[in-house]
């Protein structure tokens, strides 16, 4: 385990997190039987993203216990088996490699961050072991382009997220846009997104400062973007980058509007930045609004969530990866009574607009990104998220 762990949360679904992440599975009692089906997944469970990777694995967790729940798929039981990889790339790799080492394991579900990710592709790490790796929570470029047969994407990518939040400032007349970034791979692909969107505008960045990462060490960012005075600010930041850069920049008397990347909790921005900061910063979206019970799956997520996670909050991440076990899941139905990695593959491309209860994803033999929906959240004055 990652050195610098923060202090076990109480409650009985985070101690079952933290168990599995010591090597016990969170599903299935016991010894693990034949028959069982093995999901393995890297989460970042300490760290400067531990509360995403919390978030991560319960949407997972909550799906896939109510599966058992109802007999499992053709009556094998889901065991989910998580380990942490503190959001180090060379930790994701180590622990990657040894989920592949088991024969059990049919496939990955819901790893962390862009540059953890692309290196298992620059290792050959997904090609040599043929398993699916799905719903990753991230939207990086360099796992879509060019094309590779494992990764399968529920969400839209950064690019699609910079281009709606472009064309949304644009659209109001802020045109003056800066942007601070985590230094790799994920702040990469979005910066690299936010620039395609204004170059097709005919629009320059007015600033550009990053942040090393696994810190929150923002200060120069904050006193480079304040200097050039932008309308505002699109953060490729994960939590506590993304909520220092709001408090320092907020306090520091900057005003632009801000923007940041899906890839936060809001309440954990507003609970670092303080709500008087946090207030007004928009978040892109790349799942549904999971607040409001209107959708079948939202209806779904929030029954199953007060069933398996008794005292959990409804949160973004979590129901995305939510979704993305029901992807998984529909994909083991579909592998048969005796699934493979290969199955599992195969079985994943036959789901074409596949409606998993108000958002339909699609993957194909060349098409491996589910959805390309993109909104726009508002944090509002009492810290909840706005539609």
């Amino acid at each position: 385990m990652a050195s610098g762990r923060p202090v076990r949360p109480r409650g009985a679904w985070r101690k079952a997190l933290w168990a599995a992440a010591a090597g016990v599975a969170l599903l299935g009692q016991g010894a693990a039987r034949a028959a069982d089906i093995v999901i393995g997944q890297v989460a970042p469970l300490s760290g400067v993203l531990a509360s995403t990777g919390e978030q991560m694995v319960l949407g997972g967790k909550i799906y896939f216990e109510a599966v058992n729940a109802q007999g499992g798929v053709h009556g094998a039981m889901l065991r989910q088996v998580v380990v942490d990889d503190g959001y180090e790339v060379a930790k994701t790799v180590a622990r990657t490699r040894e989920l592949l080492a088991r024969p059990d394991v049919l496939a990955l579900f819901g790893f962390a961050g862009t540059a953890n990710i692309t290196q298992l592709l620059k290792d050959g790490v997904l090609d040599k072991g043929g398993a699916a790796l799905v719903a990753p929570y991230t939207g990086g470029e360099s796992l879509r382009t060019p094309f590779n047969p494992w990764i399968f994407h529920v969400r839209a990518g950064y690019v699609d997220e910079a281009e709606h939040m472009v064309q949304q400032l644009t659209t109001l007349g802020m045109n003056r846009i800066a942007v601070m970034y985590q230094d790799d791979g994920f702040g990469q692909s979005g910066l690299d997104g936010v620039q395609a969107a204004l170059d097709r505008r005919k629009l320059k960045l007015v600033a550009l400062a990053s942040y090393p990462r696994n810190t929150d060490d923002v200060g120069a960012a904050v006193k480079t973007i304040a200097a050039a005075s932008p309308h505002a600010v699109i953060m490729i930041a994960v939590n506590k980058p993304a909520a220092a850069f709001v408090k320092q920049y907020r306090e520091a008397g900057g005003g632009a509007q801000l923007y940041n990347i899906s890839v936060v909790n809001p309440a954990e921005i507003v609970r670092l930045a303080g709500l008087a900061n946090a207030h007004g910063l928009g978040i892109s979206q790349v799942v549904p609004y999971p607040y409001q019970p209107k959708l079948p799956v939202v209806r779904e997520y929030q029954q199953l969530l007060a069933k398996y996670a008794p005292g959990a909050e409804v949160n973004y991440t979590s129901f995305e990866e939510f979704l993305g076990a029901k992807v998984l899941v529909e994909a083991l139905r579909r592998a048969g009574p005796a699934p493979t990695r290969e199955g599992v593959v195969k079985a994943l491309e036959s789901l074409q607009k596949f409606d998993l209860g108000g958002l339909v994803v699609s993957y194909g033999p060349n098409n491996r990104i589910g959805s390309r929906s993109v909104e726009v959240t508002v944090i509002g004055s009492t810290g909840r998220l706005m539609k």
